[in-house]
């Protein structure tokens, strides 16, 4: 036998060697030789410590001290940011250059006339109200904003306004304290006292017909310092106490502040000013229209649940829904109509004359199906495909 192995390595010293993918390599050209490395310097020999002092004292425990800043800076290290580093909140000049002390000497002017029908009552004013002199000038104040909500003005006014409201709306303005102070903490027991005095006697000269108490911790003080006590409930709107030798009714509503807890937007607190309305028609004998009237509504959940089961249960005893449906052959004792009358449901009409006919009588295709009186909690088995009429008129073919 001949071996073939010889003839297939001479085969395949015949094929070309396979071809590389990619492109040909370029042979690089020789760089530049590379210079040679400079020894380094060799360090200088640390100095030596000096040796401890035995008497020295010892250092505390705990984190070192930090350096200041031309420390800092001598050593050629950069300080770690602390809060040193914070930037510091830019001061704005709300007085043009007045400081505290100088606007605190100023007061704001009382607004106050004979025959009016409010007076707000503040405890004093504030810086600002003080360096502009007007009332309730604050940007984020809700005095204007409810005022116009709740119908005491037709456009929505600003502190720029408040001298034309004596004359315009009837309603002026007065603390109980003149000094002007960055809080009402500011203010010393001896003040408040001689200003509850001066607010009396201003109520008994002008006779408002309403004081308004913008907030209840002014008029916590103003009863402290007139009864002598706090009241032990407090309740916004016409409150019980009265004046002696005065008919000034006495209202209390929430502060116009935003800084207000209970009641810090606007809208909430609207409701007291449609109140405070109220009350000055009421007093002054005015009767409201038949039109809009204000109705006190409540809600009882167990009560609604009683009506609604007992509601539920009269449905299902009888609905009306069911007799229109099949002719009244959900009726207890079946249908009423007696025979030979017709029973409509709105949209078919069952006849009850063919049910008296034989077995062997023909019924037209163009009359209506029977009535078919069905037991309680069964089913419909019966088709009633063979009685529907023929719209087109034609004759029908037989099932």
């Amino acid at each position: 036998m001949v071996n073939p192995q010889p003839q297939q390595e001479a085969a395949d010293l015949t094929k070309p060697p396979p071809k590389k993918r990619g492109r040909p390599t370029q042979p690089k050209e020789p760089g530049a030789p590379k210079p040679p490395k400079v020894p380094k310097a060799p360090k200088p020999p640390k100095a030596p410590k000096p040796p401890k002092d035995p008497n020295a004292p010892k250092a505390k425990p705990g984190p070192k001290p930090k350096k200041n800043a031309t420390e800092a800076q001598g050593d050629g290290k950069q300080e770690k940011i602390d809060e040193s580093f914070k930037k510091v909140k830019r001061k704005v000049d709300r007085f043009k250059g007045m400081s505290e002390e100088e606007v605190m000497k100023k007061t704001l002017p009382d607004l106050l006339d004979y025959n009016l029908d409010y007076v707000i009552i503040g405890i004093n004013p504030g810086l600002m109200a003080a360096f502009i002199g007007r009332w309730f000038p604050g940007p984020g104040n809700h005095f204007w904003k409810c005022l116009f909500l709740s119908g005491f003005t037709e456009e929505q006014l600003n502190h720029m306004h408040d001298t034309s409201l004596p004359v315009k709306y009837k309603m002026g303005f007065t603390n109980m304290v003149a000094r002007a102070t960055p809080g009402s903490k500011d203010l010393s027991s001896k003040e408040l006292r001689e200003g509850g005095k001066i607010l009396v006697e201003k109520l008994k000269k002008f006779k408002p017909l309403i004081a308004v108490f913008n907030g209840k911790c002014i008029y916590e003080m103003f009863c402290r310092e007139l009864f002598g006590k706090k009241p032990t409930k407090l309740e916004f709107g016409l409150q019980p106490h009265k004046i002696p030798d005065c008919d000034v009714a006495l209202y209390l509503m929430p502060s116009s502040s935003a800084r207000c807890a209970q009641f810090p937007r606007a809208q909430d607190k609207v409701h007291f000013y449609i109140k405070l309305r109220e009350l000055r028609d009421q007093l002054k004998g005015v009767q409201k229209t038949s039109e809009v009237q204000e109705v006190d509504y409540t809600f009882n959940l167990q009560l609604a649940k009683e009506d609604a089961k007992r509601m539920a249960i009269k449905e299902e005893q009888y609905d009306p829904g069911y007799e229109d449906a099949y002719g009244g052959a959900y009726v207890e004792g079946g249908s009423e109509n007696p025979p030979g009358q017709s029973q409509t449901n709105g949209h078919c009409t069952f006849s009850s004359e063919d049910t008296d006919r034989g077995p062997g009588a023909s019924s037209s295709s163009s009359q209506p199906a029977p009535a078919v009186q069905i037991p309680d909690g069964q089913w419909m088995t019966q088709s009633f495909t063979d009685q529907i009429p023929d719209i087109g008129g034609g004759p029908r073919d037989s099932a």
